[in-house]
């Protein structure tokens, strides 16, 4: 004899359904992708506290933040690429968080940048940034993430409308190239460029296939 579901009890079929349902949809998706985008920074963290930095702990901090905020913008920007490769759109709900780990990491660097090169000097820090072509470019990169993070909301895209939002979004482009242009300048000092060839790669490869998506949409 079957059982009676009492009212609001789940069927066996809902409950199966909510068994089956995938990982990236899953609850408990977004807060372990939160944890593991903070690894780095609690590696950063216990290496300083420990003595583990090296012989030059704030170059090695102001390096790391820097290398991990141009990783966090290429990941962010295969986020799309990947949903359709996979078949996976539920992928989408990650990007925003990446994109503002991205800002976090990139504030660190800035501050690394101005605490450990410049002691927190305002004036000295204007006048070093436009001397300095490397710094010049990775500012400029800086400044244009903020209204990137200021509007990473949907309060704001509401605001703003979709499209409008879309168009200051696109500055992602722009900012992951001035990214890779600061890394080779950065490593031009020192004559290595064996990362800076894997970054401008994966960035070819993803930049690249939005063009390509661009240009194979039907024209009206």
């Amino acid at each position: 004899m079957s059982a009676v579901l009492k009212p609001g009890m789940p069927s066996s079929r809902s409950r199966s359904a909510a068994r089956s349902k995938p990982f990236l949809l899953h609850p408990a998706a977004k807060p372990l992708l939160f944890a593991l985008c903070l690894l780095p920074f609690a590696w950063l963290f216990y290496a300083a506290a420990t003595d583990h930095l090296g012989a030059n702990p704030a170059e090695a901090l102001i390096r790391s933040t820097g290398d991990w905020t141009l990783r966090f913008l290429c990941i962010t920007l295969a986020i799309t690429p990947l949903r359709q490769w996979t078949a996976q759109p539920a992928l989408a709900r990650f990007r925003r968080m990446l994109g503002l780990f991205a800002f976090f990491y990139v504030v660190l660097h800035f501050l690394s940048y101005s605490g450990f090169d410049m002691g927190f000097d305002l004036d000295a820090i204007v006048r070093d940034i436009p001397k300095r072509p490397f710094a010049l470019v990775g500012f400029t990169a800086f400044l244009l993430m903020l209204p990137l993070a200021a509007t990473s909301f949907n309060r704001a895209i509401k605001a703003l409308g979709a499209k409008r939002w879309q168009t200051i979004h696109r500055a992602v482009y722009a900012i992951v190239l001035l990214g890779l242009l600061h890394f080779f300048w950065m490593r031009a000092a020192k004559n290595n460029f064996a990362e800076v060839a894997v970054y401008a790669a994966v960035i070819a490869l993803l930049l690249g296939w939005r063009v390509q998506q661009h240009w194979s949409k039907p024209r009206r």
